[in-house]
């Protein structure tokens, strides 16, 4: 019976308020009472403990105490009646559920762990690269854009490289060409000597660490503060075939970068024709090749010169002249110089 009552008495008749419990008692005691001693308890006339006297309507008569207990003990007996059949019907429902449960089998859990994890902030993520490199016995293959590579960063992983190399484990990295004028990187190689291998591109995917081609680590944002731990074996298998087409295509950090056969263009400004091009924005080139938006746009302003540009519009129509906007022949003759395009 709770729940009953306004705002200012909020209860039932099995707990009536001070106010209520004084009217109420005295109302029983002397039989009724004035309405407006009861005006401040409204709640004994919302409970039909007090109601009106049916000779005299200014005066109001209390509800037999015994009625009310009746009315207490209904109520009761109703609660409790529901409580039982929903704990009846719970107890069904999961007799059923557990049936079924039963009849299912359960996919087995591999033994490293889930299929996929993520881990969030840089703490959780250097012990799980620990874990999997005490882990490791044969190789590890990692894809590290952005450029030049920090001396804090390749501190930062010297000391699981040295463990791996102590163990006879073969790394091989993948590097951006930008990656060649880093003195730290080539400082770290000649440390670890033949226990690593490094090959470059003009551009790499976002970075990956895979060890022994059962677990790889990914990037789970943008500032590399979460990351993904895959063990899926499917996942992890078309990410090692990804790194083994990119190692074929790359160059070893040793050779040096092929020639572009255009008398003032280097292999960098090559690829930065070819991605402004395909439409690229500035600091889109930058980040792919792995240099700052500021160094790009000085190759392209270069770019400009040579090839005799004075916009943007024509600095696209030049590229595909000259055809830097694709592969290239052994040959090219620049505009304005003997060509038939020159103005």
């Amino acid at each position: 019976m709770a729940g009953h009552g306004t705002d200012g008495h909020p209860h039932g008749a099995d707990r009536l308020c001070d106010a209520g419990d004084r009217v109420y008692s005295r109302a029983v005691r002397r039989g009724r009472l004035p309405r407006r001693d009861a005006e401040r308890v409204p709640c004994l006339l919302e409970l039909a403990l007090l109601h009106p006297d049916p000779d005299d309507m200014d005066w109001l008569v209390p509800t037999a105490p015994q009625e009310v207990m009746t009315r207490l003990l209904r109520g009761m007996y109703d609660e409790v009646s529901a409580s039982q059949r929903r704990v009846g019907s719970a107890v069904t429902a999961f007799e059923w559920y557990a049936g079924l449960g039963r009849q299912v089998h359960a996919p087995p859990v591999a033994a490293e762990g889930p299929a996929i994890r993520v881990l969030d902030g840089l703490a959780r993520i250097q012990a799980a690269m620990d874990e999997a490199t005490q882990a490791c016995t044969t190789e590890v293959l990692t894809v590290q854009p952005g450029g030049i590579r920090r001396e804090a960063e390749l501190s930062e992983g010297l000391h699981r490289a040295t463990a791996l190399r102590g163990r006879g484990v073969r790394m091989r990295d993948l590097y951006t060409h930008v990656a060649r004028h880093g003195h730290g990187l080539l400082s770290y190689l000649e440390l670890m000597g033949d226990a690593v291998e490094a090959r470059t591109l003009d551009e790499v995917i976002e970075r990956l660490i895979l060890f022994d081609r059962t677990v790889a680590f990914i990037p789970a944002n943008s500032d590399r503060t979460m990351a993904l731990e895959l063990r899926h074996p499917g996942l992890v298998e078309y990410l090692g075939t990804v790194f083994e087409r990119l190692w074929r295509l790359a160059l070893p950090l040793t050779a040096p970068l092929p020639d572009t056969g255009i008398e003032g263009i280097s292999h960098r400004e090559q690829s930065i024709a070819a991605l402004l091009a395909e439409g690229h924005q500035d600091a889109v080139i930058a980040e792919r090749l792995g240099i700052s938006v500021r160094t790009c746009r000085a190759h392209i302003a270069r770019l400009s010169e040579t090839l005799g540009a004075a916009s943007r519009t024509q600095l696209g129509v030049r590229i595909a002249q000259t055809g830097l906007d694709g592969p290239r022949g052994p040959s090219v003759t620049l505009p304005g110089r003997g060509s038939p395009n020159g103005r």
